[in-house]
């Protein structure tokens, strides 16, 4: 076993094996000289002697003394006899010798070519491991074509990315051969002999992100229309740099690149033109795997980062810094028929048959095979990334634009990215697939029926992230993350500014509180009143709190959920106290009975009210707003240095389409309604438009017949209510669905799991907390289902009816003619479990009307 002289760098290695030509990537020769030193040193100890090959116009690497032989060599001589001279040299010496190369990459201006620097490498590189010698070579970043790189990448047995950051040296190993360990292929920090893996994500991307170059030398190097582009206005915009052409020769490049990577909507088109300028879009392509559009998520993210920077300079240090890929839209494109799904794909033929070759489509592209020039790019990408966690975003044409968010409607897949390269490779297209599958998802498909968007022009580009957070034990996960509104539709207390806008926190990753958890809770907050709890007390704010976090398991190589009690012990001390507060009469009880607890409670106080955090998201989506001239709705995560900072990592931006309070058609809540013709009335919470209206259709779920259901039979009542919200009796009637626990859970246990395409012509949805003890209808401010009840324009709320000044007359309902049987004849062996009620039939000839008021959170439901 040899050594490079640097005992952390031989144990991030694993050992440098006989043989092992090791290339050092760096922007500027002191990142490689640092380490050739300690190599002649080692030497020395081991008995060898050092050969040095001088042949560069840098500074010398290594000085004349013994141990140490230098040759000086001259490449102008020309390719045959410099490479001659040095195999001669070799051959001679390497039974004793290590050897050191000056930086390789003024050979290739030498001989005029990248593809000579290849050959030259592959003459050496092989004859040095033949021989089981060492070698160190050195090439620059970014400056060569994959002419060298592909044969550089593919023959040398190890390879290191050099970054000196802020004076600090850092490492990534891009290749190591027959070697391997969970952190191999993460970013390392040299602490003098030392290499400790960096684990925080805004640490990664803010020393890899620091070299401007291009990324991906697959997609800039291989010329047609769109990479003559690039080069064409990368060369004018040197020649305007240097006062050569005027600024406005640009123009033509900008409007292009507009349309060809970020837009084809007017309404964006005008925010990129506003934002974005030739040189930011040009550094957008050095990041694209392929062509096209980058699609709609990836836009909004850019676009709020842009704006939020150029309001006010002092964004740049709070905002983690952004270092993603783009999978343009073509690659899609380019997949679907490699893989014979276009005509698949065709939108001819009833909603049944499209809905039928959709199927048979997604089973194709779960299946199918990638081009081989798309599949070097996405390694070439994750050599970038190492093993730091990663996310493939859906980012559609149509996706986050101006009255459809399709919110939840895609996929996006989490990867752990640990093992081999071949694993992580592996892994990765297999996530792609999942999404590109999810673009032909019935849900999604009968989504953009609805919208009016089916015949519409829909390509899935993907947005590939660094997952933001940090390494706490085994997992990986942001402290905090949430989702986040410019304007808060639930106003559950009179101090309680809607303008002001509000979140909803989770801690561990942010898919907590995108997805309607069915068993766990997460924290939401008014930004002008963050110590408002929606809980009608204490002691119900301290029940209902989260005690499940989600993560990245790097052990498991996957996505995991923990308790919080499992998690917690791994995070440094300081940070608990800005997340969670100690129940200090738990810890009391515990130990007079001797028994051990888990005494913490997640409130989040600590940032909330002991930090900043609270003003700068509400001046966050303030500033956006104005700028999309719309309220908006965002997802971001919050992690914290080891200097205790925080800082932000803003993961999603989009117009969020809500009708402001007020709008609402309230009318006069009647002064009092007579006992009996109530039928159920709420203190909240109750979100969307205020409502006074007769009810059309009113359908209810009976609770105590549900819950002897089994589950598949639950299931066979979710798609009856489907079934029966479809049968309208006349256009847009308003509908009414009450239910125990959870409408739209995945989980028949905790409420009614219908598909929101099934209730799409629902008004109103009523959760009663009667489920189970335990279980009580959730807000679900900021999930997939929140922002789908919004975009339909859906009023949400729950009835508690042990609580004061909420009531439920059960009883009513079973007074009342059942009208399933007339809807639905042959479905009457469930007239037991849902009960239908139409306008002006129920008994008596009575009607049925609904009063909500969601400024003043009151809402009775009557007969009249």
């Amino acid at each position: 076993m040899y050594t490079t002289g640097l005992a952390g760098l031989d144990s991030l290695l694993h050992g440098i094996l006989p043989g092992d030509n090791i290339v050092w990537n760096v922007q500027d020769i002191a990142e490689y000289s640092q380490f050739v030193p300690p190599l002649a040193a080692a030497a020395r100890k081991e008995g060898k002697r050092v050969g040095y090959f001088r042949f560069a116009g840098h500074q010398p690497l290594l000085a004349q003394e013994d141990g140490i032989d230098i040759y000086t060599l001259n490449p102008s001589i020309g390719f045959e006899r410099f490479v001659t001279e040095i195999v001669d040299i070799i051959e001679k010496t390497a039974a004793d010798s290590w050897y050191v190369l000056d930086c390789l990459s003024g050979l290739a201006n030498d001989w005029y070519s990248d593809r000579m620097l290849a050959n030259f490498f592959l003459i050496i590189c092989p004859y040095v491991l033949k021989l089981k010698s060492l070698a160190y070579f050195a090439i620059y970043k970014a400056y060569h074509s994959n002419h060298a790189t592909d044969t550089i990448y593919t023959t040398a047995q190890i390879i290191i990315d050099v970054y000196i950051y802020n004076n600090t040296t850092y490492i990534q190993p891009q290749r190591v051969e027959d070697r391997y360990s969970p952190t191999m292929y993460t970013l390392h920090v040299r602490k003098a002999d030392e290499f400790i893996p960096v684990t925080n994500s805004a640490v990664t991307a803010s020393v890899i992100g620091s070299i401007s170059r291009p990324l991906l030398n697959f997609t800039i190097q291989r010329f047609g229309v769109w990479t003559q582009s690039y080069h064409d206005a990368v060369t004018l915009l040197t020649a305007v740099e240097k006062g050569e052409k005027p600024a406005s020769a640009l123009d033509p490049y900008f409007e292009l690149f507009l349309r060809m990577i970020i837009t084809r909507q007017k309404p964006f088109l005008a925010l990129a033109q506003e934002y974005f300028d030739v040189p930011f879009l040009l550094n957008i392509m050095k990041r694209l795997i392929g062509s096209g559009l980058i699609g709609g998520k990836a836009r909004g993210i850019l676009l709020a980062r842009q704006i939020l920077q150029k309001s006010d300079p002092e964004w740049e240090t709070f905002l983690e810094p952004h270092d993603s890929f783009y999978i343009g839209s073509d690659v899609f494109y380019t997949y679907i028929i490699h893989n014979d799904c276009w005509w698949l794909r065709r939108k001819t033929g009833s909603m049944e048959d499209i809905l039928e070759r959709a199927g048979i489509a997604r089973k194709r592209i779960l299946g199918g095979d990638f081009l081989d020039y798309i599949v070097l790019q996405f390694q070439e990408m994750l050599e970038y990334f190492g093993q730091s966690p990663i996310i493939v975003r859906s980012s559609s044409l149509q996706e986050d634009s101006y009255g459809n968010a399709f919110s939840g409607k895609y996929e996006s897949v989490f990867c752990a990215n640990q093992g081999t390269p071949d694993q992580r490779l592996s892994e990765f297209l297999a996530a792609v697939r999942r999404v590109y599958a999810s673009s032909l998802d019935a849900e999604a498909l009968m989504y953009r029926l609805h919208h009016g968007l089916l015949y519409e022009d829909e390509q899935m580009a993907l947005l590939v992230q660094r997952v933001s957070g940090d390494r706490y034990g085994n997992c990986f996960f942001p402290p905090a993350a949430g989702v986040g509104f410019s304007y808060n539709p639930f106003v559950w207390d009179a101090s309680i500014d809607p303008h002001a806008g509000m979140l909803r926190l989770a801690f561990g990753l942010g898919t907590r509180a995108v997805d309607r958890i069915d068993d766990d809770y997460t924290r939401i907050v008014a930004l002008n009143a963050p110590d408002r709890h929606p809980e009608k007390n204490m002691e119900d704010s301290l029940k209902y709190i989260q005690r499940d976090v989600d993560m990245v398991d790097l052990e498991n190589n996957r996505l995991s959920t923990y308790p919080i009690k499992k998690v917690f012990p791994s995070l440094p001390e300081k940070l608990l106290p800005v997340f969670a507060e100690k129940d200090e009469e738990m810890l009391r009880r515990a130990e007079e009975a001797g028994i051990a607890v888990f005494p913490w409670r997640l409130t989040f106080n600590g940032l909330l009210a002991g930090t900043d955090f609270v003003r700068r998201m509400r001046d966050m989506f303030a500033t956006l707003q104005a700028a999309y001239n719309s309220p908006v709705d965002t997802e971001f995560t919050v992690n914290f240095g080891e200097d205790g900072a925080y800082r932000v990592n803003l993961v999603q931006c989009r117009p969020f389409k809500v009708r402001l309070m007020g709008s609402g058609d309230q009318g006069l809540m009647p002064a009092s309604i007579p006992e009996d013709d109530m039928v159920m009335e709420s203190d909240g919470p109750i979100v969307g438009q205020s409502i006074a209206t007769k009810v059309d259709r009113l359908i209810y779920v009976s609770p105590a017949s549900y819950t002897r259901l089994g589950e598949q039979d639950r299931y066979a009542v979710a798609r009856l209510v489907g079934r029966l919200t479809q049968a309208a009796s006349k256009s847009e009637p308003t509908i009414m669905l009450v239910g125990p626990g959870r409408w739209g859970t995945s989980t028949p246990a905790m409420g009614v799991p219908v598909t929101f395409r099934e209730i799409k012509n629902v008004s109103v949805i009523v959760e009663l907390a009667v489920m189970h003890e335990g279980l009580v209808p959730d807000v679900s401010l900021g999930t997939h289902f929140f922002n789908d009840l919004v975009e339909m324009d859906m009023l949400y709320f729950a009835v508690f009816p042990e609580r004061e000044g909420n009531s439920f007359n059960e009883k009513f309902f079973h007074k009342q003619p059942n009208h399933l049987r007339d809807l639905l004849p042959g479905e009457s062996r469930w007239a037991d479990t849902v009960i239908v009620l139409e306008n002006g039939q129920s008994a008596g000839g009575r009607s049925i009307y609904l009063h909500a008021d969601s400024m003043r959170q009151e809402a009775k439901c009557y007969t009249k």
